[in-house]
Formats: C-alpha cells, sequence, structure tokens
C-alpha cells in the first residue's frame, strides 16, 4: 500500500457534498479541513471549495489517476469550457508516496503543488512534514509561497 494524496475542488453545484462524495468514493483516510478560495488560474468564475485527501492505495500511480477520472466523471465533471475553469469535482493527484513521476498525462507530485496555496494549506493541516520531491517539506514550500510578494 502507497500513501498518496488528492487535491479535491469544486466550484459548480453542490460544492461541499462534491467534495465528501468524491472522498468516499476514493476512500479517504483523512480529509482536511475544506476551504473556501479565489479562484487560481482563470478568474472569471465562482469561489472554489478545495480540501486535501490523504489515501492508502495498491494502485500504482496510472491506475490511481484512471480511477480520480472515472470517479470525476460519476460526480458529474466534463471536461469543457477553459483550461482552469468551472467545476462539479475536480481531482488531482498530489503525492504518490515519495516517487517521481514524469510521463505523459501524468506528472507525480503535481508540478503546480508549490504555486497552490489552496493546496499546501490543506495539506499542511494533514502532513505538514510530508516530503515533496524535489522540494522539500510541505512545511517549507507553503513557507516559501506565503511569503513571495
Amino acid at each position: 500500500m502507497t500513501r498518496a494524496y488528492v487535491g479535491l475542488g469544486s466550484n459548480l453545484g453542490d460544492r461541499e457534498g462534491s467534495i465528501r462524495r468524491a472522498a468516499a468514493l476514493i476512500r479517504a483516510t483523512r480529509l482536511s479541513g475544506i476551504i473556501e478560495t479565489e479562484p487560481w488560474g482563470y478568474a472569471d468564475q465562482p469561489r472554489f471549495l478545495n480540501a486535501v485527501a490523504e489515501i492508502e492505495t495498491p494502485l500504482a500511480p496510472r491506475a490511481l489517476l484512471d480511477q480520480l477520472l472515472e470517479v470525476e466523471r460519476q460526480l458529474g465533471r466534463e471536461r469543457v469550457g477553459p483550461l482552469w475553469g468551472p467545476r462539479t469535482i475536480d481531482l488531482d493527484l498530489l503525492l504518490y508516496g515519495d516517487e517521481t513521476v514524469d510521463e505523459p498525462g501524468l506528472a507525480v507530485p503535481h508540478p503546480l503543488l508549490t504555486e497552490r496555496l489552496f493546496v499546501l494549506e490543506p495539506l499542511a493541516e494533514l502532513d505538514p512534514a510530508q516530503r515533496i520531491p524535489g522540494n522539500g517539506t510541505v512545511a517549507e514550500a507553503l513557507a516559501g509561497l506565503q511569503s513571495s510578494p
């Protein structure tokens, strides 16, 4: 079994309900607090609710990503509209153990992890000492982002 962390976000429909249903469907062992955040990357849309789930999985990274995409489909996610645009649910594989994966359609750690306060804050709530391969700990990444102008 491998411990992995998944970012959950929603800004359409029952945002909290979608996050909680997704966490149940991916069998989260822990779920951070749910925070409301401004949109990132595409500003003209409703505010998001975001959280991070910790899971224990026997799946390899690609199989886990496929499972996350299937849960998104089950919860009504349609990949239409602008990049980083509105969505009923978004599941991002943030970390997979201490592994680094770089293959078409899958990068772990998530390539934007250290740039997103809305992911680092809930991840730090779950495990501030968790190492981000190539970037130190979650707490260090969070402190670096919070101190950026």
